[in-house]
């Protein structure tokens, strides 16, 4: 029996919008409309049955293209909102990093803002006191303390974000794009700093366009397709290779892993013999042109010799 605890559950869990012109419109107009039947309202359901549940320490990569539902299934997962069906069950301490750049005042100073991210984090001064200079060395931003924020570009602010959020030890840590900040020295040192914190036990969420990201971090992956749950499996590889066969469009949105090998493999033997005969075509050229060459030399060490004699 496995001594893994569950950290995070989804049973069905189904997030509807509701769309129409209630918005612009008061109590009265509403009551008419409705009485009158001049009412539309349509609902789009962002993410529809999606089941799945992951243990302490895993790392689930929920992978799909723009409009799959990632987003929205973070928000209830970490408790933004409540799913319209289903139920979400969630152990331990929630942490979630959705929009980085968010939570800032672009009138303070880096070190204000670095206060107030903290204090929103829920760490204490004292904590912000021992830690201020390593967030700053991490985000790359030494020297730069009591600049207006407004004056950093977004990929350093995304830095500075990510530097503060990271000091966290959650027993639930929820990314959304997160590891994309910066530049790819960054980038890596913001992987190197997950692992850490993974390694420490946390349960981790990671929503990436990164299929690289996902194959190398992640030990469970979920891949969503216009709201509706394609595969949950720690097959990580295979759905991967079955979504890069779906964003090129040699596939539907359909984890069939031994397929899916099976096209990437004979595209690769293909391009393979490609090579080869390409290879083969250039050898057999420069043997042509050592031919001409010897020729072209033979003929005219034949006119020299005729005309000597």
């Amino acid at each position: 029996m496995s001594d893994k605890k569950a950290m995070l559950e989804c049973r069905g869990v189904s997030i509807r919008y509701r769309i129409g012109d209630f918005k612009n419109i008061g109590l009265k107009e509403w009551v008419m409309r409705r009485l009158t039947g001049n009412y539309k309202v349509v609902d789009f359901w962002a993410d529809r049955g999606i089941t799945f549940s992951i243990d302490k320490g895993d790392m689930l990569g929920i992978i799909g293209s723009n409009g799959a539902g990632k987003s929205t299934l973070l928000k209830a997962v970490s408790g933004i909102m409540e799913p319209t069906e289903g139920t979400i069950v969630r152990h331990g301490r929630v942490s979630a990093l959705l929009e980085l750049a968010s939570g800032f005042d672009g009138d303070l100073t880096i070190k204000e803002n670095t206060y107030l991210r903290g204090a929103m984090l829920g760490y204490t001064r004292a904590f912000l006191d021992r830690t201020f200079r390593q967030i700053i060395s991490f985000a790359e931003l030494d020297g730069l303390e009591d600049r207006p924020f407004r004056q950093l570009s977004s990929g350093m602010k995304s830095r500075l974000a990510f530097s503060i959020a990271s000091l966290v030890k959650p027993d639930l840590l929820i990314l959304d794009e997160v590891l994309a900040v910066g530049d790819g020295a960054f980038r890596q040192k913001s992987e190197s700093k997950m692992k850490e914190i993974i390694g420490g036990g946390a349960t981790t969420i990671l929503v990436s366009h990164s299929i690289g990201q996902i194959r190398s971090l992640c030990n469970k992956v979920l891949w969503l397709n216009k709201g509706c749950q394609i595969a949950f499996t720690d097959d990580v590889a295979g759905v991967c290779d079955c979504y890069e066969e779906f964003l090129h469009g040699h596939s539907q949105a359909v984890y069939d892993p031994v397929s899916a090998k099976a096209r990437i493999s004979a595209r690769a033997e293909a391009a393979a013999r490609k090579a080869a005969a390409a290879r083969q075509m250039a050898e057999d050229a420069e043997k042509i042109g050592k031919v001409r060459e010897l020729l072209k030399a033979y003929k005219n060490l034949s006119e020299a010799t005729g005309n000597m004699a």
